[in-house]
């Protein structure tokens, strides 16, 4: 698996925007959003149940991402008219403020070493990553258990000082400083 310090593997997927099927599909890619930071977080399928609460607290949280200039992507090895269907019928991501990207190759999902050895799913990845493509944060969660939005968002908060952040750190505390 990719880790901390690694480039972010170049990758061109094709991604849900709406529920409008006539302007619901675009394509996303390493270089869209270039020099911003990349929030890029997988799930393991469409349709299924703790997916939909990572994906839409993410989305709650949209506009805190942005305004720290990052991008958020959600990723499934899932088709790109999957994840419309799913937007079009579940409630809670029927207005979601990011693209949805299909790795149905699962070229970008291998490549990362994020895929479930016996279902063949994505694990729940989380990856932050700095605007040059390096990797700056990776969290991985079991299959069955939902990933906390507000501790990405907080690492972002973090890592985006540049400076030595201590345990709990919250943007507005004091960082450490090296004697």
């Amino acid at each position: 698996m990719l880790s901390v310090g690694d480039r972010f593997p170049a990758f061109h997927l094709k991604a849900v925007v709406s529920t409008d099927p006539k302007s619901a599909f675009t394509e996303v890619s390493d270089q869209t959003e270039a020099g911003k930071w990349k929030v890029v977080f997988f799930w393991p399928k469409d349709f299924t149940f703790v997916c939909p609460t990572e994906i839409a607290a993410f989305g709650q949280l949209n506009e805190e991402f942005n305004d720290r200039d990052a991008v958020v992507y959600g990723v499934s090895t899932d088709s790109e008219y999957v994840h419309l269907a799913w937007r079009q019928h579940h409630e809670d991501l029927h207005d979601l403020p990011f693209a949805m990207l299909s790795d149905l190759k699962r070229e970008l999902s291998a490549a990362l070493g994020i895929l479930d050895k016996a279902e063949g799913v994505c694990l729940r990845a989380t990856f932050i990553v700095d605007p040059d493509g390096i990797i700056r944060f990776v969290s991985v969660n079991d299959l069955n258990v939902g990933r906390n939005p507000q501790e990405v968002l907080r690492t972002l908060d973090a890592l985006q000082t540049d400076e030595l952040c201590p345990c709990n750190w919250q943007k507005g505390d004091d960082v450490l400083h090296a004697a």
